[in-house]
């Protein structure tokens, strides 16, 4: 296979499903381009499209209308040329439980025609890389759920596929594990391996991926790189917390001066947030203000916009409350 522009390539994707209270439309003309060598983050809250994407482009769901390519074949008319190039964790590990973790490994090397010696040195591989060595021979039904996850991302490198779909691929590790994971991510990018990631962690995603596409009711509605997105909801907030209601007065007049616009008051905590420009300059400023009226500061700092901002901005949901779609 020739190297293409961009490995996953989908236009006007449609998809619909029959429920109990009609036709739900699940993809509504997604369109998405992943360039050769990169990460996609795919976002979204319960229900926006993100597995029934992934399952179209993996060939495992027929689009009622639209096209798409997955490293230069067309998922409609070369599945099998599609599946041979491409590697799939779902979100439920999809383990043999009665193999060994070896077993497991070994066994879809032979399914992607890999002789036996070659298996048995990609599975030694994988098991080392992902800290499962010490339980390669023990049959997967002992294993706990963050073992089977870890060993179902392994079976998806196997065969070094060019093209790797990560549906949610760190839910229920622990963080020792995920960012393990995230290492072996990066180094497959830095060898070309183009990623197409759906995840709930948004810290992920700001980490992983080299664009982020953020899908609700079955479309694409925003995408660009972390910066870009963030820069979309607006600038920095200045917030800061203080001893009395005497105080979170002032504070309020200060930054209604300083802000581009009215603070948010929270007369509970005491707290005020502030859209501001000017970064650091005009931290320092309201600090120099507050300290000039004896302000008793409990605390005070300045924050850029968080893809939770993005997304909260965007679905009118927070990314945290979010659960896959079944």
């Amino acid at each position: 296979m020739g190297t293409v522009e961009n490995a996953i390539e989908a236009t006007g994707l449609v998809k619909t499903f029959s429920s109990r209270s009609g036709e739900v439309r699940a993809l509504d003309g997604v369109d998405i381009s992943v360039p050769t060598g990169t990460v996609l983050g795919l976002l979204g809250p319960n229900g926006a499209g993100k597995t029934t994407t992934v399952r179209v482009l993996t060939t495992l769901l027929k689009p009622d209308a639209g096209s798409a390519t997955v490293a230069g074949f067309d998922v409609l008319t070369q599945g099998d040329q599609v599946r041979r190039h491409l590697g799939l964790s779902g979100q439920n590990a999809a383990v043999d439980e009665y193999l060994t973790a070896r077993e497991n490994l070994v066994m879809v090397g032979r399914l992607y025609h890999m002789d036996k010696a070659q298996a048995k040195r990609r599975a030694a591989e994988l098991l080392e890389r992902f800290s499962l060595s010490d339980a390669a021979d023990r049959p997967v039904k002992g294993f706990s759920g963050g073992m089977r996850r870890r060993l179902d991302l392994a079976g998806a490198l196997v065969a070094q596929p060019p093209v790797i779909f990560l549906d949610e691929p760190t839910t229920g590790l622990d963080p020792r594990s995920r960012l393990q994971l995230w290492d072996v991510i990066a180094d497959l990018v830095k060898d070309g391996t183009t990623l197409l990631l759906t995840t709930q962690y948004l810290e992920e995603a700001d980490h992983l991926a080299d664009k982020i596409a953020v899908v609700d009711t079955g479309k694409v509605i925003a995408l660009g790189t972390a910066n870009e997105l963030k820069s979309q909801v607006g600038g920095e907030r200045l917030e800061l917390a203080v001893d009395t209601a005497e105080d979170l007065a002032i504070a309020t007049r200060v930054l209604a001066e300083l802000g581009t616009d009215a603070p948010e008051v929270d007369e509970k905590t005491r707290t005020v947030i502030a859209p501001v420009s000017g970064g650091a300059q005009t931290l320092i400023a309201a600090v120099r203000k507050l300290d000039a009226e004896n302000v008793h500061l409990l605390d005070v700092g300045l924050r850029r916009p968080t893809l939770d901002d993005v997304f909260l901005s965007l679905t009118g949901q927070h990314a945290e409350l979010e659960e896959e779609e079944s």
